[in-house]
């Protein structure tokens, strides 16, 4: 018999700061038997004529599941002030394809929203217009527009799917999340298929009432 193809999680996030933690959760998911893309690895497959802006994004339309961890720290890539990082585009597309996909969100990114909801900056246009000096905190305040994607604030609550997210203060936070759930590799493996025959039936009854 052919060996069975692993799954293939991409883990999305930036490094600095969380090093440690990226390596256990490399650590977890190849133990449960997946094949892991992550950049602070190397094992994002890259081609060579293209750049990693397009290479992350590939990496991402190519996998079979979405690990997304929104820090503190919103990352490279980005070609100018006004362009989104590289973490934030991976995170878009992925919602943009409605992958299967798991959040981790640190906990003062969320108190960070909760914080200047309250005084008045309460979406992206109007938190774009502060100025955040460099502290150690939080470091470009566009983490919350990725933690407000990742929610799906932007669809009313009632019609919100795919819209969980985990949040962590420690690595163990975030590395018990992971590992309750991934290690079940046989239901995430039904999960997925389930997931992808509802898109296909989806996609067959759209055909059907275009058909006049």
């Amino acid at each position: 018999m052919a060996k069975q193809k692993k799954l293939v999680v991409m883990v999305s996030s930036t490094v600095y700061g969380i090093e440690e933690l990226l390596e256990r959760i490399y650590a977890i998911l190849t133990r449960f038997g997946y094949e892991v893309w992550m950049s602070h690895k190397g094992t994002v497959p890259v081609i060579s004529t293209q750049s990693a802006f397009e290479n992350c994004l590939h990496a991402v339309e190519q996998c079979d599941l979405f690990l997304s961890l929104i820090t503190t720290h919103y990352g490279s890539g980005k070609e100018d002030a006004t362009a989104r990082s590289i973490t934030h585009e991976e995170l878009l597309r992925a919602i943009e394809l409605n992958k299967p996909r798991w959040i981790l969100a640190h906990d003062q990114v969320a108190f960070a929203r909760t914080l200047l909801g309250n005084v008045g900056f309460d979406n992206a246009e109007k938190r774009a217009a502060l100025k955040v000096k460099r502290n150690p905190v939080i470091d470009d305040l566009r983490v919350i527009d990725m933690y407000e994607a990742a929610i799906r604030h932007d669809i009313r609550v009632a019609d919100r799917k795919g819209n969980w997210v985990q949040k962590f203060v420690t690595a163990d936070d975030a590395q018990l999340y992971a590992s309750a759930q991934f290690y079940r590799y046989q239901e995430v493996e039904r999960f997925l298929e389930e997931h992808f025959n509802n898109q296909v039936a989806v996609a067959r009854r759209v055909a059907q009432e275009k058909k006049p």
